[in-house]
């Protein structure tokens, strides 16, 4: 158990919001949810995407302020983690951006860069202040375009997709009516352009633990 406070914060913060989800949300609720991760599930979509081994394909995504920024220009400096962000709506994700961004120092020290990439809006993708807090690059992948090529991308089922929509108002985000979004999947891109390390899993809540990138990239 102190191992597990010891290595694995992300998963122990993750872990109590699961709890608090299934003793507050209503039935209802909570079997859509179970529902629209059994669909992605079906879908194949963990051994379907792109995986150790294979070559990241190179793009060119704005940032939050405009800024042009491409995948194989930044290998040239180190490693690249690449992750995908579902949004500024999720709390799993902001989770994920938190600890990550506490880990960027070691990442740094490493080598490396972080990238995160997600299908909303520029002006969506990030509040003022989180543009001021990240110091790693938030990507805007419109219609998932990028997803795609990476094969990271799913759609919601229908009933989830409504309590989205109902919840916060989805396309407002991502400025399109589609109910598609990436997979919450990690990526260590070495310099060779080839992928050493990839977090793909069905359920959104599940993310790569930092702790577990850095032991990777020494």
């Amino acid at each position: 158990m102190e191992n597990t406070k010891k290595i694995r914060p992300l998963e122990k913060e993750i872990n109590e919001k699961k709890a608090a989800f299934e003793s507050s949300a209503s039935e209802d609720k909570k079997q859509k949810y179970a529902e629209g991760i059994a669909a992605v599930v079906e879908t194949n979509i963990v051994g379907n995407a792109l995986q150790v081994g294979e070559t990241a394909i190179n793009f060119t995504l704005p940032n939050a302020l405009g800024k042009k920024i491409t995948l194989y220009d930044e290998l040239e400096n180190g490693p690249v983690i690449l992750m995908w962000y579902r949004g500024g709506w999720c709390p799993y994700c902001n989770m994920q951006l938190h600890y990550m961004q506490e880990m960027l120092p070691e990442f740094k020290k490493l080598g490396a860069s972080l990238i995160a990439i997600t299908p909303e809006t520029p002006d969506n993708s990030i509040s003022t202040k989180e543009k001021n807090d990240l110091e790693f690059e938030v990507l805007s992948d419109l219609d998932n375009k990028v997803g795609y090529e990476y094969k990271v991308v799913f759609k919601l089922t229908e009933d989830v997709k409504e309590i989205y929509e109902n919840g916060f108002e989805l396309s407002k985000f991502n400025g399109n009516d589609k109910g598609e979004l990436p997979l919450a999947a990690t990526y260590i891109i070495g310099q060779n352009k080839v992928i050493q390390y990839a977090f793909l899993d069905a359920d959104y809540r599940n993310r790569a633990e930092p702790q577990d990138l850095l032991e990777h990239l020494k």
